[in-house]
């Protein structure tokens, strides 16, 4: 197993893409931030087959996600069924959480369902332990129309670095 960051042409064909001119707004979104610096896609390889990613947003809109100085958002963490519960996911996530704190970024903020408590359990384990606020959309998902759409209320939480 490799942790590494990937591109987004990778990011495109994990996603089923050929290309972002074919890709959903959401894809294109992150297509886009990755490619522009303003997003890391993080992934484990293993021998070719990505089999976790893990997005790291620098700044967004919504500056209690991401400001672009102080604060990242880390967003759409997914482990592929078959190799979650086996401790690849904290490695995924704590490969990014120290590059980020290798920088000027003090602070991480992740996404997580009130209705998920073993994903509820793993961010509070890895130190996402403040509640920073109640949330009804994601600014990294995108509708058919490229406006942010809302969703079942989630919340927000972050970790010093």
């Amino acid at each position: 197993m490799l942790i590494r960051k990937a591109n987004g042409e990778e990011m495109l064909k994990l996603w089923g893409y050929q290309d972002d001119v074919s890709a959903s707004y959401t894809a294109k979104f992150f297509y886009r931030n990755i490619t522009s610096g303003n997003a890391v896609f993080w992934t484990l390889d293993n021998d070719g087959d990505l089999i976790g990613e893990l997005y790291v947003f620098m700044n967004l809109d919504d500056k209690d996600f991401a400001n672009g100085k102080t604060t990242a958002y880390l967003c759409a963490f997914r482990i592929k069924e078959g190799y979650r519960g086996r401790g690849f996911g904290s490695s995924l996530l704590n490969a990014a959480l120290a590059e980020l704190k290798k920088t000027e970024f003090h602070s991480a903020t992740i996404g997580v369902g009130s209705d998920k408590p073993r994903n509820i359990q793993l961010y509070r384990r890895l130190g996402f332990n403040k509640k920073v606020k109640d949330c009804h959309y994601d600014p990294c998902g995108m509708d058919d129309n490229n406006q942010e759409f809302e969703e079942e209320a989630w919340w927000l939480l972050s970790k010093d670095l």
